[in-house]
C-alpha cells in the first residue's frame, strides 16, 4: 500500500504541474483597465424656456430659450443599459434658474442693467421694477413671466470615433448633499445585444491606511487630444462611510495628495471612480475639491443603487474584456490578441481594448511572449503530451495491481510431519540402531541409479528362519528368536 500512495503522490504532482500554465491566467491586480472602458464624461445643463408678457407698453409676449450649463464631471457606468453613478452635483442644479432666466430676459427685452445672476433684484424705474418682482417665482396670478425649467445631463462615452452627441440621462435617485451618490438612468436604454462596457464594483473599502488606489476620469470631453487620465492615490485613515467620505495621504510624504486630487477634481474628474488595487473594482467615488479632495464608499454608491432599484450588472463585452485582459496582463499576447478582437466586433469604440490589441500584435511572437516562451522551451518535433499521460496511466494501472497482489501475497509455511514410530516390532538388540522416518511436505526426487551385483561376504550371517542379518556375537535371531548355526 505504501507503494501505491507514493506512485499516487507522484502522478498528481505531474497532472499538477501539467496544469500550471491554467492556473497562472489569474486575474493581476493593480489595473485600471477594467474600469476605464466604463468611464463617461457627464455635462450637465439646465434648459430655461421663458416667456415675458410686456405690458409696460403695447401688449407683447417675448419668447427666450437659455442653457445655463452648471456641471462637468466623470461618471461610472454600471449596467450594459447604461446607467451611471455619479455625484448630486453632476444632476442637481442647486441655483435658481428661473430667476436667472427672468434677470436675463428682461435687462434683454427693456434695455435695462440687470446682474445675470440667481438673486432677485429692484429697479430704480417704479413701473419697471413692479413688472420684474411680478416675473419672478413662484408663479402667481398677476406673473409677468411664464417659465419652464428641466435639466438635461448628457454622458460622452470613452469611445472612438468619439460621440459628438453622447447620450441623454436623467436623475433617478441622489443624497441631499452635493457630494452624495447620485443614480442617473438613460431616457433612452442603449440599444443592442450587449449594451455597453460596465465597471465592476467592490464589495467593500480596504480598512488598511495607506492602501493604494486609483483615479480614472477625464478632464474634457472625450477626443483624439483627449483621453482617460489616470492618477495613482492612496487612502488615509478615517471612517469610510458617510458623505464626509474618507482622505487620501501619501505614505512616504512625497506628494500631497489631497491637493493633488482635489485640482483635478476641480478640473474635470469629479464624481471619477476610485479603483482598489487588490482586484482593480471600483471602491468609491471622488468628492471635494480645491486643497481636500475625499472618497466616498462603496457602501453609499449601493445604497443609492438599492433605494433608484438599479441593479448594477455586467454584460457580454465585460466577460469577454476581461479574459482578453488576463492573457495580456499575463504577457500571453498571442491569445489575448482574438479575446481583445471579438471585444471590438462586440463594442467596437472601445479604446482601451484597441489600445491593448495594437500592443499585442506588436508583442505576439517576440521575446516577451510567454506563449511563444513556452514553445520553444520544447524540443523540436516532440511528441503531443497525450501519449505521455496515455502512458502514465497505464503505469499506474499496472503499479496498483502489482500492489494489490503483494498485499495479498503470504510467504509458504513449512509442514513437517512429526516422526513416525517403527512398525511393531521385537525391540532391538543393544548393538542395532533405530532409524527415524521423516515425511517431507514436497516430493524428493531422486535420480535412478543403477544396481551393481556384488558377491555376498561370507563373514555376514543371516538367521535361516526369517533372514534377519546377525551381528558377529549374536547366537539367536533378534526378530524371530531362531538359535544361529554354529
Amino acid at each position: 500500500m505504501a507503494r501505491l500512495r507514493a506512485l499516487a503522490s507522484g502522478v498528481a504532482a505531474a497532472l499538477v504541474l501539467v496544469a500550471m500554465p491554467v492556473a497562472a491566467h489569474e486575474h493581476p491586480s493593480g489595473i485600471t483597465d477594467l474600469v476605464s472602458p466604463a468611464v463617461v464624461r457627464l455635462e450637465a445643463v439646465s434648459h430655461v424656456e421663458i416667456t415675458l408678457l410686456d405690458h409696460v407698453g403695447r401688449l407683447k409676449h417675448v419668447e427666450r430659450s437659455y442653457d445655463f450649463p452648471f456641471a462637468a464631471g466623470t461618471g461610472t457606468v454600471i449596467s450594459p443599459d447604461g446607467s451611471v453613478v455619479a455625484l448630486r452635483r453632476l444632476a442637481v442644479n442647486d441655483d435658481d434658474v428661473a430667476v436667472r432666466a427672468a434677470n436675463k430676459i428682461f435687462a434683454e427685452h427693456h434695455d435695462v442693467e440687470i446682474p445675470a445672476d440667481d438673486k432677485k433684484h429692484e429697479l430704480s424705474n417704479e413701473l419697471l421694477d413692479r413688472h420684474l418682482q411680478d416675473c419672478y417665482p413662484p408663479k402667481s396670478d398677476t406673473a409677468t413671466c411664464i417659465i419652464n425649467v428641466t435639466t438635461e445631463i448628457t454622458a460622452f462615452p470613452n469611445v472612438s470615433p468619439a460621440s459628438a452627441d453622447g447620450y441623454k440621462l436623467k436623475l433617478a435617485r441622489a443624497g441631499g448633499k452635493a457630494d452624495s451618490p447620485a443614480v442617473l438612468v438613460p431616457l433612452d436604454p442603449v440599444t443592442g445585444s450587449v449594451g455597453m462596457p460596465t465597471a465592476p464594483l467592490a464589495d467593500k473599502v480596504p480598512d488598511q491606511q495607506g492602501a493604494p488606489t486609483s483615479v480614472a476620469g477625464f478632464l474634457g470631453r472625450p477626443g483624439p487630444k483627449t483621453t482617460h487620465t489616470v492618477e495613482i492615490a492612496h487612502l488615509g485613515k478615517g471612517g469610510t462611510s458617510g458623505d464626509a467620505g474618507r482622505p487620501f495621504t501619501d505614505p512616504d510624504k512625497k506628494v500631497n495628495e489631497p491637493v493633488k486630487l482635489g485640482g483635478l477634481a476641480d478640473r474635470g474628474m469629479i464624481g471619477a471612480p476610485v479603483i482598489g488595487d487588490k482586484d482593480g473594482h471600483v471602491i468609491g467615488l471622488l468628492v471635494g475639491g480645491g486643497d481636500d479632495a475625499r472618497m466616498i464608499g462603496v457602501r453609499e454608491i449601493t445604497k443609492a443603487l438599492t433605494e433608484a432599484g438599479v441593479e448594477p450588472r455586467r454584460g457580454a463585452i465585460d466577460t469577454a474584456f476581461e479574459a482578453a485582459l488576463t492573457r495580456y496582463h499575463t504577457k500571453y499576447f498571442t491569445e489575448a490578441a482574438p479575446g481583445f478582437q471579438r471585444v471590438l466586433e462586440l463594442y467596437p469604440g472601445n479604446v482601451v481594448a484597441a489600445e491593448l490589441l495594437k500592443t499585442s500584435l506588436a508583442k505576439r511572437g517576440g521575446p516577451e511572449d510567454q506563449g511563444t516562451r513556452e514553445a520553444a522551451a520544447e524540443p523540436a518535433g516532440s511528441t503531443p503530451l497525450w501519449p505521455f499521460l496515455l502512458a502514465a496511466g497505464i503505469l499506474f494501472l499496472a503499479a496498483g495491481g502489482g500492489a494489490y497482489l503483494l498485499w495479498r501475497r503470504r510467504d509458504p509455511e513449512e509442514v513437517t510431519t512429526p516422526a513416525q514410530p517403527l512398525a511393531a516390532g521385537p525391540p532391538p538388540d543393544d548393538g542395532a540402531h533405530q532409524t527415524v522416518v521423516v515425511r517431507r511436505s514436497q516430493p524428493f526426487h531422486m535420480a535412478p541409479q543403477q544396481q551393481v551385483m556384488t558377491a555376498p561376504d561370507p563373514a555376514i550371517k543371516y538367521c535361516t528362519s526369517c533372514g534377519m542379518k546377525l551381528g558377529p556375537a549374536h547366537r539367536f535371531c533378534g526378530y524371530c528368536g531362531h538359535p544361529t548355526e554354529t
